[in-house]
């Protein structure tokens, strides 16, 4: 009787001894809580806990990659679209993690999904397609500065798509194809005033030196002669219209 009772104890201290033995990964941290109140935080590797008096909850430290659901967004020009992201983010305290919030995952997803709706409904549609760096930057800001209270660190946050409706694709094509025609005729117009600007100082080189008028008139002349045209067009000197009216006068 004795012998068999001394198995029985030896078996239930064997059992005690394996059920306070916890197997903690280099990754993971255990939150130790002792009669409920918070007691520390322990691992990795072979820890020991008091079984009956003390409980763990085991929290992982690894960044976890989360994605923001889409979102329907107005901007701050009243234009609708649906907008996801992803959130890059680690348990830096556990004891917080635990302690802190319910449930710090679905915590940290909800407020980034207000906070993405939050930030982009400030800003016009050019800015969310031309300026995501900026945005991802301000919005992971916010988002780590109320989760620091959590023990979360927020790395990164990063948009992936900005959805549009069909009508509002259609308008930017419009606008996009009207900003190409306006900048085309920018383009010409400023080529017409360059060539403008450039005859206008040859008739002032011209103008000042006779001779260069009348070998003008030859290299004009020496075109003309090359062409297939069977018609051929002689150029009057303006010199000689004045001289011939002068005549006409004195007559």
């Amino acid at each position: 009787m004795i012998d068999y009772l001394s198995y029985i104890v030896l078996a239930i201290i064997i059992i005690a001894i394996f059920r306070s033995l916890r197997v903690l990964k280099e990754y993971e941290r255990a939150v130790v809580f002792t009669l409920g109140r918070f007691s520390k935080v322990i691992g990795p590797g072979v820890v020991f806990v008091f079984p009956f008096l003390q409980q763990t909850v085991r929290v992982s430290l690894r960044t976890v990659v989360m994605d923001v659901p889409s979102q329907d967004v107005i901007s701050h020009d009243n234009v609708s679209v649906r907008v996801s992201a992803v959130v890059y983010f680690k348990v830096i305290e556990p004891d917080r993690a635990i302690i802190q919030v319910e449930d710090y995952f679905e915590a940290t997803s909800q407020l980034a999904q207000t906070t993405l709706r939050s930030v982009l409904g400030q800003h016009d549609l050019d800015e969310m397609l031309a300026a995501r760096d900026k945005l991802n930057h301000d919005i992971q800001e916010i988002l780590d500065e109320h989760t620091k209270a959590w023990g979360i660190k927020v790395a990164n946050v990063e948009i992936k798509h900005v959805d549009l409706n069909e009508t509002m694709v259609r308008a930017m094509a419009k606008q996009a194809e009207a900003e190409r025609e306006r900048r085309a005729k920018v383009i010409y117009a400023d080529g017409e005033y360059q060539a403008s600007a450039k005859m206008l100082d040859a008739a002032k080189i011209l103008a000042q030196q006779p001779e260069a008028m009348q070998l003008r008139y030859l290299q004009t002349l020496l075109n003309i002669s090359g062409d297939k045209s069977s018609t051929i067009v002689f150029p009057i000197p303006v010199e000689l219209i004045s001289f011939l009216k002068e005549k006409i006068k004195k007559n």
